[in-house]
């Protein structure tokens, strides 16, 4: 389920996605809800384009370091490629 990130505290969270479009932020939003994995949902920019970089707004998707094989497994299901740290 969505929960504001204060849910959960001091705790480091992984990041699991960045949606680049609202109504994939939204698709994966009930896959992760569905399967009852608690996350965290923030705009934040990134940056965008082959030719002329631009920064843009994503939706960013977190977890619980414990909740991430599961998460990313989620988003793999519902089509979507998981965030892969350089």
């Amino acid at each position: 389920m969505r929960q504001e990130p204060e849910f959960f505290g001091e705790q480091e969270l992984a990041l699991i996605h960045v949606a680049k479009k609202l109504k994939d932020a939204l698709r994966l939003e009930e896959a992760l809800t569905a399967a009852g994995v608690d996350y965290a949902v923030e705009p934040d920019t990134y940056s965008g384009g082959v030719v002329f970089l631009s920064q843009r707004v994503g939706a960013f998707f977190y977890v619980l370091p414990s909740d991430e094989e599961r998460a990313r497994a989620i988003v793999t299901q519902a089509g979507y490629r998981p965030y892969k740290s350089d």
